[in-house]
């Protein structure tokens, strides 16, 4: 990674200082952007945090709150926790649909983007670290006060040599016609508006499209509208994530119909092999006093953690990992419809 003297989503540095928008990690779940600013006080779930308090150190160190409640990380901001942290003026985009876009519109350092539909910058941030440094983005919003936001972050974030913002209606006025770019993306409420838009301003010769829906039916529109304008390579894929827990299993000891110490001592002297088992041991082995003990109806669950430090019952032995499907899988997003404008195979 590139080291910057100044705070920068593009790369990092080393140490905290005043004006910073550092990431304060809490938990796991639990993270919380801050601009730090000597003087001021941010209140969280395990204290007070003085902001004076951060500035000087390195990121990535621990910090105890004011009183020692509780303690937490200082992080280097970069796109991904910005996406988790960033305050939603719009729906967002997240990572699962983010890297599919940027590799379906085969973007790299150098490349040019249009992207119609600012919003809460989640997929602007990704893209101008993509881009950078050679490359830049166009992106544009129509909400004045979206944009003016989107402006002030991207100027704080160290962005601006890479992201120039629009307040602009591209479904009226269309994208600037003096700009040629590699790709354009859609995020729009009718993406078919703005298909012929987009096709004055991308490269003939592969330069590729990509539009947001959340319903199939705007994502139809769009296909018609890219196969009767001259798009090629159309189609509309859905990107879910569906994650796994990993846990561990115990299986309970197999019993072959005879008394286990007996079968224990057997075995162990040698007097018991494979399928003999059954004719070295005599019926009057089996007496009154003795009982089989039965089969556990049910294994039991080993749950704890993957440690595996957890204690095995007596009549049970090691079985081996399973797979299981998380309670909390995030459902449909949206489809993203991509297509390529070849002009030369028309």
């Amino acid at each position: 990674y590139t080291l910057f003297s100044t705070m920068s989503f593009l790369g990092f540095k080393e140490v905290v200082e005043e004006e910073d928008v550092a990431i304060i990690y809490l938990g796991h779940n639990n993270l919380l952007p801050l601009k730090l600013c000597c003087g001021k006080t941010t209140q969280t779930k395990y204290g007070a945090l003085k902001h004076h308090d951060l500035i000087g150190k390195k990121y990535g160190t621990m910090i105890n709150t004011h009183g020692d409640k509780g303690w937490l990380f200082i992080l280097h901001p970069n796109p991904e926790l910005w996406t988790v942290t960033l305050p939603h003026r719009t729906q967002i985009l997240y990572f699962a649909d983010i890297s599919l876009i940027t590799f379906e519109l085969e973007l790299k350092p150098g490349s040019l983007v249009a992207e119609a539909g600012t919003g809460s910058g989640s997929l602007s941030h990704a893209m101008a670290r993509t881009l950078a440094p050679n490359g830049h983005l166009y992106t544009y919003e129509f909400h004045k006060q979206r944009a003016d936001i989107a402006k002030e972050e991207f100027e704080s974030h160290g962005l601006s040599s890479v992201v120039t913002l629009a307040n602009r209606d591209v479904m009226k006025d269309g994208f600037q016609d003096d700009v040629v770019v590699d790709a354009v993306f859609l995020d729009l409420p009718s993406p078919w508006l703005v298909v012929p838009h987009a096709k004055k301003v991308l490269k003939t010769d592969g330069g590729r499209i990509c539009s947001f829906s959340p319903c199939i039916e705007q994502a139809q529109r769009t296909c018609q509208i890219l196969f009767d304008i001259g798009f090629c390579e159309v189609k509309t894929v859905e990107c879910l994530l569906r994650p796994y827990d990993i846990r561990f299993t115990s299986l309970p000891e197999p019993n072959f119909g005879f008394p286990l110490q007996k079968a224990k001592a057997d075995t162990e002297d040698g007097s018991v092999h494979g399928n003999d088992c059954n004719k070295k041991i005599e019926k009057s082995d089996l007496g009154s006093h003795e009982e089989v003990p039965p089969l556990r109806k049910k294994p039991r669950w080993n749950t704890d953690s993957v440690s595996g430090n957890s204690k095995q019952d007596k009549d049970q032995v090691p079985g081996g990992k399973y797979a299981v499907p998380s309670k909390d899988i995030i459902g449909h997003s949206g489809y993203l419809t991509f297509a390529t404008l070849n002009e030369s195979k028309m």
